[in-house]
């Protein structure tokens, strides 16, 4: 089993270890809080590094992409076209058309013009794809996460206006609609407020079933499910939520457990959160005036691109020779090595002796950590990414920038 300092001396810092058997952990313990035979997608988005991403196919998850980088991520991980769901409010005719080209056939579409682009993109290339509306219900329910639909929103079609105009959604050459997707909120931590949203959210689909005659054959009831972020901390415990869902499908949708129709969920932080930790080095220890500024080999660049969402400030980095997590307390401010005061990483952060040359460790960012962060600020190389199997080196490498010319013709 390869140590921490082993591993150091190998890679250097910053580096991100990515543990594939806590990935293995989570993706059994979410499929034991979801109905039985559920399909489980995994977002590409919160991580799309390849191994982890192939780990999870392996273990059964099917594809989220939303972007052609994604897709690529996804085709490399092993995952074949028809094992992806392309997502996002945004699609272009170019990104439809890799896409197919790639196998996709299943869409999940945000608007009227959506569904038209993916189905005449999918005819110009003798393609038949297989959409799901994706579906902004009247209200809101549960109280946590982060709010994504259930309110005004770029996200989904409201549903007033999928019941008010079904015609829009007929059969189309190049595709047909085929199901409901539903994606209400993110990151909430009880079994509860995930339960009251896709409860809600089956009663929606139910009326809208009555109310246009769209009996879904498949139902993607989105996620919701969280993991700490650069904390110390589990995942959440959501064990109570199977009998709660399959309750609601039970009495809304009681063929689903012969596949009529198929349930989906997603997930991507539950999924790959715990399974990361960045490791730094601090370059520095600073006194000014009443406050100590610990200098790390790691900033923005490789970690904060969500702290403007309120996901990062404060962080634990965690001295490797401390046994526990440090005392709260004022005073420490941790920042990187960029050239810019935005370069912070947490503001009066737990008290800890912090050295020159000592390692320190950042827990929890398997999700939304490298490449959710400003990788191309300044020029500074990426931190490097290594995956291990009980311990053992399975991949080790870097991500890196380039610029690729274009030419001017090209879309013309």
């Amino acid at each position: 089993m390869t140590g921490l300092p082993d591993l150091v001396r190998r890679f250097g810092t910053p580096c991100y270890l990515y543990e594939l058997d806590e990935v293995d952990a989570a993706v059994t313990a979410l499929r034991g809080a979801l109905p039985e035979g559920a399909l489980l997608y995994y977002s590409l988005k919160a991580n799309p590094h390849p191994v982890l991403a192939g780990a999870l196919r392996l273990a059964g998850a099917r594809a989220e992409i939303s972007s052609t980088g994604e897709l690529a991520a996804a085709l490399a991980a092993g995952f074949t076209g028809d094992q992806c769901l392309y997502t996002g409010p945004g699609k272009s005719g170019e990104e439809i058309a890799a896409a197919v080209g790639a196998g996709v056939r299943g869409f999940s579409v945000e608007s009227v013009a959506d569904y038209q682009r993916v189905t005449a993109t999918a005819d110009a290339l003798d393609s038949t794809v297989d959409c799901l509306v994706r579906v902004n219900a009247h209200r809101a329910h549960g109280g946590s996460g982060l709010r994504m639909t259930g309110v005004a929103s770029q996200f989904g079609l409201d549903a007033d206006e999928v019941a008010a105009h079904p015609d829009r959604f007929a059969p189309r050459p190049g595709g047909r609609v085929t199901g409901l997707h539903f994606f209400s909120l993110s990151n909430a931590r009880d079994a509860t407020t995930i339960a009251a949203e896709a409860l809600a959210n089956l009663e929606q689909a139910a009326r809208l079933r009555a109310e246009t005659g769209l009996d879904p054959a498949v139902l993607d009831l989105g996620g919701g499910f969280a993991a700490p972020y650069a904390n110390p901390g589990s995942r959440p415990d959501y064990a109570e939520l199977r009998p709660l869902l399959e309750s609601g499908l039970d009495q809304h949708f009681p063929g689903w457990r012969a596949g009529k129709p198929v349930v989906a969920f997603e997930s991507g932080r539950y999924l790959t959160g715990t399974c990361g930790r960045l490791v730094a080095t601090v370059a520095d220890v600073k006194h000014s005036r009443d406050r100590t500024f610990v200098v790390l080999d790691s900033g923005i660049n490789h970690l904060g691109g969500l702290a403007g969402l309120g996901r990062l400030l404060p962080m634990a980095a965690v001295p490797v020779a401390a046994t526990g997590t440090p005392a709260t307390g004022n005073g420490v401010t941790i920042v990187g090595p960029l050239c810019t005061p935005a370069d912070l990483l947490s503001r009066d952060s737990a008290t800890g002796t912090y050295r020159r040359g000592e390692l320190v460790v950042i827990p929890n960012v398997g999700a939304y950590g490298l490449t959710a962060s400003l990788i191309g600020f300044l020029g500074r190389p990426a931190a490097a990414e290594i995956v291990l199997r009980g311990g053992t080196v399975l991949d080790a490498s870097r991500l890196e920038l380039r610029r690729t010319p274009l030419d001017p013709l090209e879309r013309t």
